[in-house]
């Protein structure tokens, strides 16, 4: 582990529309301090290709290639790589802005955080904004996490100093599993904290998950009832929560 540095893992598969985007807002970064672990995840576009030439131009940058497994294979063959003491998700068609890091890092400092996350816009494929910024709250408990995911992937920082890596579950099928290692994490940090602040940039495509609400009904039960073992009425009431906050998360 080198202390300081931030370990930013982006799976990509066919993600050359975005990639660059997502590149550049880390590049920009005030924190300097980082490396970049871009896992291509079996894509058959011209994203690797991309990536390959920003890998030449900065040593901070690092492609990995594997067959295709999903975006927790993906990302947890780029944390089992990281060398960071703090480990952050980015995925290849988000961005951050300039001062994410910085900001993130000064919040984890002030609260003596294991975890953090920050509030973000949400926008279209043509980097429109098209929902009001996601604006999270100051703090969340575990039984918090249950009744909403207010940690968005590219917004949680996680500092691995205390506890050590945590890894997702491959088992997800790329739903949920993101949700699952916060829980994770959430479980042995106790609190994570929030920067109210709008930080970063969400990119809801077509065929976004987070769109499809119905399509990730049964996976987040089993996330609930399966996995972290609440029981059936209590993996109703929080299945019950989510979905009428997720409701009005996603209104304009």
């Amino acid at each position: 582990m080198e202390k300081g540095l931030v370990s930013i893992i982006t799976p990509m598969y066919n993600g050359e529309r975005f990639i660059s985007q997502t590149i550049d807002s880390v590049l920009n970064q005030s924190y300097p301090h980082w490396e970049m672990i871009i896992v291509n995840d079996g894509s058959k576009d011209n994203g690797p290709a991309i990536v390959e030439q920003y890998c030449l131009s900065d040593k901070r940058i690092n492609l990995v290639t594997q067959l295709n497994g999903g975006s927790a294979a993906a990302r947890n063959n780029g944390i089992k790589r990281a060398k960071g003491q703090y480990i952050a998700l980015l995925d290849a068609d988000d961005t951050w802005n300039p001062d994410f890091l910085e900001k993130q890092l000064k919040l984890m400092d002030e609260k003596q955080a294991l975890l953090v996350y920050s509030s973000h816009t949400r926008m279209d494929e043509f980097s429109n904004e098209i929902l009001r910024p996601f604006i999270v709250p100051e703090k969340l408990t575990y039984k918090d996490l249950l009744k909403t995911c207010s940690i968005s992937c590219l917004t949680g920082l996680y500092n691995t100093e205390k506890f050590g890596k945590v890894y997702l579950r491959e088992d997800m099928k790329s739903l949920r599993d993101d949700y699952v290692y916060w829980l994770e994490i959430i479980k042995k940090v106790k609190i994570a904290y929030g920067n109210t602040e709008v930080l970063a940039n969400y990119r809801i495509l077509g065929s976004s998950a987070s769109r499809k609400k119905k399509k990730v009904i049964l996976p987040h039960f089993k996330v609930l009832y399966n996995i972290e073992k609440l029981g059936f009425f209590k993996s109703v009431y929080y299945l019950t929560t989510w979905a009428i906050i997720s409701y009005f998360k996603y209104r304009k």
